[in-house]
């Protein structure tokens, strides 16, 4: 059966109803292409050639085609190795490091030191004190004045004191002239023995008379010295330059022998007992430096030396006695401030340091993070210790000027990029 007889009827209505075909197909039915090759059959002219298989071909040629260059990319793939980014060519992450977190190395002059404290009290100190009885007559310093020595302070009152020298005096010049007298004597009763007139015994009663003279003119010269010497005590004079500390009497009171009139200290020298741990006995010596500040005293330093250091720990306290000496000319330092103490132990000059959490460890040794053209790189270092504001010396590897990461940053490594962020 022909497409004729398939697609439809002549003209370009369908057939009527009832004369139409039943096996074919309607034309409301049909596609643009079969009603195509229907009206070429009722015009009597070929048949349209078929396009589907040469067209299914062509699909086939080019899934061939694609799968065979599919196949040769993948072999290409698995024979020519790809080639590695280079790391610069990467876009690498760069760290903005702030002022806190890096530090230009400078030399620096380190310390070694063992902290100390104590209270300052004056090198001398004493409790001016009467040498002789009687009534007060004046006081002539105050407390707080500055004396010099043999200033006079207090004065006794020195009559009854007169009146003993003058009958230790006079006790002595009567003693003086009975001794010319016996010695005369006994000169005459010498003559007469040797001439026979004078017994012997009249010589010895004449040479005991002297020498019982002779002595009593002795103590009494004595006495005369003592009476000079208590009215002398009377006037009670400085021993000493110093500052009046405190004061004891007032005018008119009595004192005897012994009573305290005032205290009178010597600040050009003051001295602070301190108490240094016991385990740092062993790097302490007399003569050390010590840096001393007092609180309140704005932050002034004062310098001394480690005078003496007490061999034994005190009971309970677990901390050693160190006696620090401290010049005081003009008198700024006073008795009973709190002071607080660097005793230097160890100086090094001029050397470079690093914060101690700026040193690195690992199995390949110490080493830094240096910075060096906006890069980190790994500087190996000798550490020398630590030492005062947790400072690590550095002996080698670094020079003056190297910037040198300070803080503990876990992301840098080596070869990182930074940027650097100033004040």
């Amino acid at each position: 059966m022909n497409d004729m007889t398939r697609g439809g009827t002549s003209g370009a209505n369908p057939a009527p109803a009832g004369k139409q075909d039943t096996g074919a197909k309607p034309e409301w039915a049909m596609s643009r292409r079969e009603i195509e090759r229907v009206l070429r059959a009722r015009a009597g002219l070929p048949p349209l050639p078929r396009r589907w298989p040469w067209l299914v071909g062509l699909v086939v040629l080019l899934a061939l085609a694609g799968g065979g260059a599919a196949f040769w990319q993948m072999r290409s793939d698995a024979l020519v190795p790809v080639a590695e980014v280079p790391a610069e060519a990467e876009a690498a992450p760069v760290m903005e490091l702030l002022p806190a977190e890096y530090d230009v190395l400078d030399p620096v002059d380190l310390r070694r030191a063992v902290r100390v404290s104590g209270t300052i009290e004056p090198v001398r100190s004493t409790q001016v004190s009467s040498e002789a009885g009687g009534r007060v007559e004046s006081v002539l310093a105050e407390t707080g004045d500055v004396v010099a020595a043999g200033d006079l302070l207090v004065q006794i009152d020195v009559e009854a004191l007169t009146l003993e020298l003058d009958l230790a005096r006079s006790n002595l010049e009567a003693t003086r002239i009975q001794l010319d007298l016996a010695t005369a004597q006994l000169g005459r009763t010498e003559a007469l023995v040797e001439r026979g007139v004078a017994s012997s015994s009249a010589l010895d009663e004449g040479q005991s008379s002297v020498q019982g003279l002779r002595a009593n003119l002795r103590a009494q010269q004595d006495q005369v010295r003592a009476a000079e010497l208590r009215l002398g005590n009377a006037s009670v004079r400085a021993p000493f330059d110093g500052r009046v500390a405190a004061r004891s009497v007032e005018p008119g009171q009595y004192v005897s022998i012994g009573t305290p009139l005032m205290t009178l200290v010597d600040l050009s020298t003051v001295e602070m007992e301190a108490s240094a741990p016991v385990a740092a006995g062993a790097t302490l010596r007399p003569g050390q430096p010590v840096e001393v500040v007092v609180d309140g005293g704005q932050e002034r330093v004062f310098l001394g030396e480690v005078a003496r250091i007490s061999p034994v720990a005190g009971e309970g306290t677990r901390t050693l006695p160190v006696f620090v000496r401290i010049p005081n000319d003009d008198g700024s330092l006073l008795g009973g401030m709190f002071a607080t103490g660097r005793v230097v132990t160890a100086k090094a000059e001029a050397a470079l340091a690093l914060p101690s959490d700026a040193i690195l460890e690992d199995s390949d040794g110490t080493y830094v993070l240096r910075i060096v053209e906006g890069r980190i790189e790994r500087a190996e270092v000798e550490a020398g210790g630590t030492w005062g504001d947790d400072l690590v010396r550095i002996v080698s590897g670094l020079s003056a000027g190297d910037l040198v990461v300070t803080a503990p940053l876990a992301e840098l490594a080596s070869r990182s990029l930074v940027h650097i962020l100033e004040d």
